[in-house]
């Protein structure tokens, strides 16, 4: 099992169709709530996401045929119905790193397991290097896994966890035991090599499990959740560290969470889905600012939505908005806003405390925004024809 290069896509999901909205009609705008910041207090701007190069693009297909995963439709049994995967394309880079980012119950885990062999889709194949692995089982595909649980084996120390995938391919002693220290101590936990698992924190055996999956070296890391069972300070810890370690490995990686923030932090890619559908594919800038749904809207950040009606002109509009609510959340201060004269749903605005503390502003007081164009989002009304 090998790339057969850099530039060459190593995962891909075949697709059916795509449905597409045109034509006026009634719609939604939608704005994200960092595009109020940035009206109302001049120099902000709403976050913005540097990191690598961006690779294929969601609907291309390997035309050598050397695509390493192509899966179409899935399907398992759960306590009350019968859960599906809608057909739809992905293609991933050698040394990507994407998130299967949705809410509970969506089939991301489905996805995910179906990938690593541990679950067998009911209509297309799944491929590596151009080669059929559909039938193949988890141990032959050569993917490192993290399960959310860790799943260490208590009775083994720290060393021999993370040499065991190792020892079960009769990798050489010699060889196990430099591998073993070279990943220990990437991981920071060279000094727990002889500890066992119960004598670690819940970060530590995170790490452990992280470094076990790495060991042989697979040609793909599939991460299910593997920090949702951690407290924050110890997540977005260990979520710089996931993330640089991916970097300097170059190992392609594919991660489930139902965590925003997380995914956006990540991913070079992020895929939004819903239902058993995918939502969308893009960047965490992309998804986050260019949302195709209003689900990814909803879903991916903090937005707000205005009900309007399409009209042949654009242009500014000028309002203001009475403050109604004032949240204070550490680094920022949440704000609620009606705007005047108009029987909206309230906005929300996030504001850094430094500039909201310049603003002078407290709850009853009149404040002036505007809405960019470039800001906003138009989705058909509920119940409209598309």
């Amino acid at each position: 099992m090998s790339f057969t290069g850099a530039d060459r896509p190593v995962v891909t999901l075949t697709e059916e169709g795509r449905a597409v909205m045109k034509g006026d009609h009634p719609a939604r705008l939608l704005l994200p709530a960092a595009a109020v910041e940035r009206a109302a207090i001049p120099g902000t701007r709403p976050p913005r996401r540097t990191g690598a190069p961006r690779t294929p693009e969601a609907d291309e297909l390997d035309p050598a045929g050397q695509s390493l995963f192509q899966a179409l439709r899935a399907w398992r049994l759960t306590v009350a119905r019968e859960a599906a995967i809608a057909p739809f394309s992905l293609s991933v880079g050698a040394g990507e790193f994407i998130c299967f980012l949705g809410p509970s119950g969506c089939g991301k885990t489905t996805l995910l397991r179906i990938i690593a062999g541990l679950e067998r889709q009911n209509a297309g194949t799944v491929r590596m290097a151009g080669r059929d692995v559909s039938a193949l089982p988890p141990a032959l595909r050569n993917y490192g896994i993290v399960f959310q649980s860790y799943a260490l084996f208590p009775n083994l120390t720290v060393g021999r966890n993370v040499a065991y995938g190792l020892e079960t391919r009769r990798t050489a002693a010699d060889a196990i035991a430099r591998r073993v220290d070279e990943l220990l101590a990437l991981v920071g936990l060279a000094r727990h090599k002889d500890k066992y698992p119960a004598q670690l924190s819940g970060g530590e055996q995170q790490r452990v499990a992280l470094a076990r999956a790495l060991a042989p070296s697979p040609a793909l890391l599939l991460l299910d959740e593997p920090l949702s069972a951690l407290d924050a300070r110890v997540r977005q810890s260990l979520r710089h560290e996931i993330r640089g370690l991916q970097r300097r490995l170059g190992v392609t990686t594919i991660m489930v969470t139902h965590d925003q923030e997380e995914a956006l932090a990540m991913a070079d890619r992020i895929v939004v889905m819903n239902a058993g559908q995918v939502e969308q594919v893009g960047g965490p800038t992309e998804v986050y600012r260019r949302p195709n749904t209003p689900f990814v809207a909803r879903f991916v950040g903090q937005m707000n939505f205005l009900s309007a009606v399409a009209a042949p002109r654009s242009g500014w509009a000028r309002v203001g908005a009475v403050v109604t609510v004032v949240q204070f959340l550490g680094a920022f201060t949440r704000l609620g806003l009606v705007v005047n004269g108009e029987g909206q749903t309230p906005l929300e605005c996030d504001v850094a405390a430094t500039a909201f503390a310049s603003l002078g502003v407290g709850e009853g007081a009149d404040l002036p925004i505007a809405l960019a164009p470039d800001a906003l989002r138009a989705f058909p009304a509920p119940g409209s024809a598309a």
